[in-house]
């Protein structure tokens, strides 16, 4: 049974940082394709940044370059997000997803219909 955990999520203040884990049990991450999203009240699901973890290969949304950094640790078989420079507008449930193949990934590694498998989430919240 393939399982996602999601753990660091809080409260912080605009600027500040958080980090995020995915654990990853039930399969060998090192050969996978994950991704963190996050869906705010009322609002869909969107891609915050993908990572081929073969050979390290990351994609990120707009909204989120130069600030937030995905990385992925074989050895732990877990996946992060480095949130930095934090703003209200981060503020959502934020989730990640893995799968063990996906055609295209450069093009389709925000589209959540590709992962079938999903942690349960962890919570994010700037303050305005």
């Amino acid at each position: 049974q393939v399982l996602l955990m999601e753990s660091g999520g809080g409260s912080v203040q605009a600027g500040g940082s958080l980090l995020l884990s995915c654990g990853v049990s039930g399969f060998a991450s090192s050969n996978r394709y994950m991704a963190w999203f996050r869906q705010a009240p009322g609002k869909k699901r969107e891609g915050v940044a993908g990572i081929y973890t073969n050979d390290g290969t990351t994609y990120y949304a707009d909204s989120v370059k130069g600030r937030f950094t995905v990385s992925h640790d074989n050895a732990k078989n877990t996946a992060y997000l480095q949130m930095t420079s934090l703003k209200p507008e981060d503020t959502a449930m934020y989730y990640c997803a893995a799968n063990p193949w996906i055609f295209g990934f450069d093009r389709h590694w925000n589209n959540f219909d590709k992962y079938s498998s999903w942690g349960q989430g962890t919570q994010v919240t700037v303050p305005s």
